[in-house]
């Protein structure tokens, strides 16, 4: 066994670990059928299935493709599958049935366990337009107690409409693919509260080179600080590439996540740690005027940069009210420093926005003028922690915010089981298009989600 000095692989298998001998690298079940794919090893292979725990399963034909449509089965229904070749088996994987919203990207059944090394669920939503015209999507999978180091990577070479398996890396959660010089980064950290890393492709996302580690933690664990992060846009000011992380744990006694930027000039080599800048560490002051007066905060996470009409680079950041009165409602803004790359930011003000309580993004749009962002919004106080209600909102200064159009209302089911959350998004042309971490149809609950769907907002500013 030789070593191994890439970043990505296609598929990533621990060692002692059965992982089949075929590999299926991607589901997307529908109302009656079940979609897969597998990577091609033989000539010919034989499809098998059976619903969850029922009988024998049923060898229902033979294919020289890698891929296969089980069809007319039942709606909201469990089913396991596997493929076979020459004695060579896939692990036997599962999907239930049912409709979707968008274009599944990839599906992962909550009691699945082909990826259970890492997680059991998908999250960290990115989306970027490579720059010979095809889409990649990348998410990573993730579970509380679970290592969270591993993300997939497919491609599109039709506007979003099929999908297909590239690659994966390992380790790598909470990353960020982004373009810079005509060139594909990949920006994440290591593990929930790891290294903040970077690599670079240069085969549109097939291979990644070695990452190279930014900013060293303490890997978060047991009530010590690290990185955190979210597939935020890279941000162009100044001469300068611009991104958001803060340094904190959900579990440590202070329980805070103090705000960062980081930055690096955008001629120099973003694989070269001592070409980037980090601010230092700006931790939550409950007495900051505009925050929650009234109940308890445990202050802001994943922010997103934004160019004020001011001409201000703003860190706009999700707020975390749900123990405050009311639960909802606002988030807060701070400045960062374009000057100085290691001051740390400054507290701004707060922004009344419907949002707080999962991660947002916001672009500006040149040609109409305002700032987009696409939001799991609350409507009220009884939905203060639902994200069954997905909106486009529009602003012209980044203090009033409108809602355009509702793009996913579920407000009819059960807000513990579904959302729609994370939203990733481009504007191309008169097009919105977005990656989304979606929980329906069965999933674990709302926020651990079993579906990444791709969807397009046409003619959006005609909305």
């Amino acid at each position: 066994m030789k070593g191994y000095n890439l970043w990505s692989y296609a598929p990533y298998k621990p060692l002692l670990r059965n992982v089949g001998d075929i590999y299926i690298c991607r589901v997307v079940p529908n109302d009656n059928s079940i979609h897969f794919e597998w990577l091609d090893i033989c000539e010919e292979y034989s499809v098998f299935y059976r619903k969850r725990d029922n009988g024998d399963f049923i060898n229902i034909g033979k294919t020289q493709n890698c891929e296969f449509d089980i069809t007319g089965l039942d709606t909201d229904t469990d089913y396991e599958f596997y493929v076979e070749a020459n004695q060579l088996k896939s692990l036997v994987r599962l999907a239930r049935t049912g409709e979707s919203v968008g274009t599944v990207v990839n599906y992962l059944h909550p009691d699945d366990t082909a990826y259970s090394f890492s997680g059991r669920y998908l999250c960290s939503p990115s989306l970027v337009r490579h720059p010979d015209g095809f889409l990649l999507a990348s998410m990573d999978v993730f579970a509380g107690n679970h290592p969270q180091n591993l993300t997939l990577i497919f491609r599109s070479d039709d506007e979003g409409k099929t999908w297909h398996y590239v690659s994966e890396l390992m380790p790598c959660f909470w990353g960020k693919m982004f373009i810079l010089g005509n060139e594909l980064y990949m920006l994440s950290c290591s593990t929930e509260y790891g290294d903040l890393l970077i690599g670079k492709s240069t085969d549109g996302g097939k291979t990644f080179s070695t990452p190279v580690c930014l900013l060293r933690s303490s890997n978060g664990k047991n009530g010590n600080n690290g990185v955190h992060k979210n597939p935020q846009n890279v941000f162009i000011h100044s001469g300068r590439i611009w991104n958001t992380l803060e340094w904190g744990n959900w579990d440590n006694p202070s329980f805070y996540h103090a705000a960062m930027v980081m930055s690096c000039d955008i001629n120099d080599d973003l694989l070269n740690p001592e070409n980037w800048s980090f601010s230092e560490p700006l931790t939550y002051k409950s007495a900051w005027p505009g925050t929650v007066q009234n109940g308890w905060a445990a202050g802001t996470i994943e922010g997103t940069l934004c160019l004020s009409p001011k001409g201000e680079l703003l860190n706009i950041m999700r707020y975390n009210i749900m123990e405050g009165d009311p639960p909802y409602g606002l988030v807060l803004a701070y400045k960062v420093n374009t000057l100085d790359p290691d001051a740390p930011l400054e507290y701004s003000h707060s922004i009344k926005m419907p949002c707080n309580n999962a991660k947002f993004m916001i672009k500006y749009d040149e040609e109409s003028k305002k700032y987009y962002s696409i939001v799991s919004r609350i409507d009220c106080e009884e939905r203060a922690f639902g994200r069954n209600l997905l909106s486009l909102m529009s602003s012209q200064d980044l203090e009033s915010w409108d809602v355009v159009c509702d793009l996913i209302d579920k407000r009819n089911e059960d807000m513990k089981k579904v959302g729609f959350q994370y939203v990733d998004f481009e504007i191309e042309g008169d097009d919105i298009i977005f990656l989304c971490r979606t929980s329906i149809n069965n999933a674990h609950d709302y926020h651990d989600a079993n579906y990444s769907t791709f969807h397009r907002i046409e003619n959006f500013r005609k909305l």
